[in-house]
């Protein structure tokens, strides 16, 4: 058993290819554990820089600065009377939000940490990832639906015909990526999501660059069309509080309505994976063939300590402008501990073993993190679209562009 265990730090696959049961299980246990306190963090800085955008504090009172906002939030919704509508169809009303759960973590399977450091990786990773996110729009309707309430009901199917209208557009801009593979000596393209990092690794170059502005296009479209599918502003019509009061799940509460904010930020990690891998060079650092040699290796393997004692640094200047009360005193210790903690991770960042073994992760991290952000960004700047104006931008706009680019792309990879 023991050999069985340690046989695979030898590996240079993925657990799934390597057929080991027990380090598929411990990378599936780490990467829910993680997208989960990712989500949490999530909601925290998301009300954070909301606030901040409006020139308000956000989370202050519950921890230093708010920090323990979600654990509270956490134990509430796990508290809260579970209420079940009387005409409901009891059995789809429970079965709803866990298909959303299961749809969003079910993509992490095969999202590409690094070379190695994916669950598996399949010979068509990006049709998976792409049928199964596309799976959460089910458990939507079913939520409409069997709340036997007209509200939820029309956003149910606010949020079909909005996944049916954007997911056409992701497609083909998804295969305008995967053409791009195929430029190489062989003539032969890829669908996993392993060998789409490593094509860009190879020719050099990442698929936002590539045939300029196409790449740069099909990017944005996806971009665009993956805030449509994961129901968020400018595009959340299916849970638009001002009309439909909050939508397909207005008639949930406690743990159940909490399972479908979790599926909800956990498919937004997920689509935001997605096109990290496709289009932004997935676990590659910045300027891997510009910016080349040891010395340059080392200047960015470098990166994620010095990021760690950064954070850790603000967290004690907080600390140091924290007022001089008895009453704030729990929180000036509880901040004072977090930027120890940060610190100390930031220490062990430099450590050889571990710099050298998280770089792949930490690059694919902070690019994921950039797009969370954007999430952040457009609902903080963007109003709520008209669903009229959203169909036209599905059909008549993104459509067209979305095909306009396949071919030329193409055209392009015949010709050079």
């Amino acid at each position: 058993m023991l050999d069985y265990i340690t046989s695979y730090l030898s590996s240079n696959t993925t657990p799934g290819q390597a057929g080991n049961v027990f380090w598929a299980l411990v990378y599936i246990m780490v990467v829910f554990g993680g997208v989960s306190v990712a989500v949490m963090a999530m909601n925290w800085l998301e009300r954070k820089a909301l606030a901040h955008f409006q020139i308000r504090l956000g989370p202050m009172r519950v921890g230093p600065h708010g920090l323990l906002q979600p654990i509270a939030d956490a134990i509430k919704l796990l508290t809260k009377e579970d209420i079940v509508p009387s005409e409901a169809d009891k059995f789809v009303f429970w079965l709803a939000p866990l298909i959303i759960l299961c749809a969003s973590f079910t993509v992490y399977i095969v999202v590409p940490f690094g070379p190695t450091h994916a669950i598996t990786d399949l010979n068509i990773g990006i049709l998976f990832m792409l049928g199964v996110s596309s799976l959460s729009v089910l458990g939507v309707v079913m939520a409409g639906w069997a709340s036997n309430s007209h509200y939820p009901l029309i956003g149910a199917l606010r949020s079909s015909a909005q996944m049916i209208s954007y997911e056409v557009a992701m497609g083909l801009a998804v295969v305008s990526a995967i053409l791009m593979t195929s430029l190489n000596a062989t003539g032969t393209g890829t669908l996993s999501m392993i060998g789409i990092v490593q094509a860009q690794q190879s020719q050099q170059m990442w698929f936002l660059f590539k045939f300029f502005p196409l790449g740069f296009i099909a990017f944005g479209i996806f971009a665009i069309a993956m805030v449509a599918e994961t129901n968020r502003a400018p595009f959340d019509l299916p849970e638009a509080e001002s009309e439909l009061t909050a939508g397909f799940h207005t008639e949930y509460s406690g743990l159940r309505w909490s399972l479908f904010m979790l599926g909800e930020y956990a498919a937004m990690i997920a689509v935001s994976s997605i096109a990290v891998t496709l289009w932004v060079g997935g676990w590659m650092r910045p300027f891997p063939n510009w910016l080349t040699g040891e010395t340059w290796d080392l200047v960015f393997s470098l990166i994620p300590g010095f990021l760690f004692l950064g954070l850790a640094f603000i967290a004690f200047i907080g600390v140091a402008r924290m007022p001089k009360h008895p009453y704030f005193r729990v929180q000036t210790i509880g901040l004072a501990g977090f930027g120890a903690v940060l610190g100390l991770i930031g220490l062990v960042l430099f450590a050889p073993p571990v710099r050298d073994r998280i770089q792949d992760i930490f690059w694919f991290c902070a690019k994921v993190a950039v797009f969370m952000y954007l999430y952040i960004w457009y609902r903080a700047t963007f109003p709520r679209y008209r669903f009229d104006q959203l169909m036209r931008v599905g059909w008549k706009v993104l459509l067209p562009v979305s095909i306009g680019v396949l071919i030329l792309t193409a055209i392009m990879g015949v010709l050079f």
